[in-house]
């Protein structure tokens, strides 16, 4: 894919564990390791993980609100997100829609929690737009599927590509991640949406207002945090969904 794995690991606050175990682990075809009430799920590449926090009390976060918007999972190949998405249209997943974004094919899933997921391909870079870097148009969904005849899970060699977050502001979500954290503003066409990339790629973090002011209660289930690793090797634990607590955990930390 060409550029460095920068997304090393996300957690999410859950209420109702079996039924996100089902889609994440059953459905979508990642590895499971359980240490109660933290559950572990990663690709059998082992590039991500993705971590389960299991609190049956939790209240179910709004939506929309300040957090998470989605996690985006990034394929090997059209042919791995063809196989894929038929597998997910077969189980009756909540798919929400499509788009063509000029440097990716993407579409766009909820987990049973009512959390954002995107599945993705990235073209090669030298055939991203030559204009603004991104763009939302129609994706041809007959043309996709007829990519893999087979429904398939997740390919062993998938990534976690990028974070989109709901944020209050993006002066201050500029403020952190362009001005603290050195990563480049990449995209400031889309209204109300700002994306954020290290080592010229379309964008590993989005931040946009699209869902307004409105915040979920205390310990609500959704975002808890996530893991980057910035181009010095440093891994940096954002302990809150907008990134405005930062710890500096060091090598081999996760949240």
């Amino acid at each position: 894919m060409g550029f460095p794995l920068r997304l090393q690991s996300l957690t999410l606050r859950v209420r109702a564990l079996e039924p996100m175990l089902a889609f994440y682990r059953d459905l979508l075809g990642l590895k499971h390791e359980a240490d109660p009430p933290r559950h572990r799920l990663f690709p059998e590449g082992r590039a991500f993980s993705l971590f389960l926090l299991h609190d049956p009390q939790a209240p179910l976060r709004p939506y929309p609100s300040v957090g998470l918007y989605h996690v985006a999972l990034l394929l090997p190949h059209r042919k791995a997100l063809a196989g894929v998405f038929r597998r997910l249209l077969e189980a009756g997943a909540h798919f929400e829609g499509a788009a063509d974004h000029g440097v990716s094919e993407a579409l766009y899933f909820r987990d049973p929690e009512g959390g954002g997921l995107e599945l993705y391909r990235d073209r090669p870079q030298g055939e991203w737009p030559k204009g603004p870097l991104m763009f939302t148009a129609p994706l041809n969904l007959e043309k996709l599927l007829a990519e893999n005849p087979k429904a398939t899970p997740l390919a062993p060699e998938t990534l976690l590509g990028h974070l989109h977050l709901h944020v209050a502001d993006l002066g201050e979500a500029e403020t952190f991640f362009a001005g603290r954290l050195g990563i480049e503003v990449t995209l400031r066409t889309y209204p109300g949406a700002l994306f954020f990339a290290w080592d010229g790629y379309h964008h590993h973090v989005g931040a946009s207002t699209w869902a307004g002011p409105r915040r979920a209660p205390e310990g609500a289930t959704g975002l808890v945090g996530y893991t980057l690793l910035d181009p010095k090797g440093r891994e940096e634990t954002l302990l809150d969904p907008v990134g405005a607590r930062v710890r500096l955990t060091g090598h081999g930390a996760t949240p």
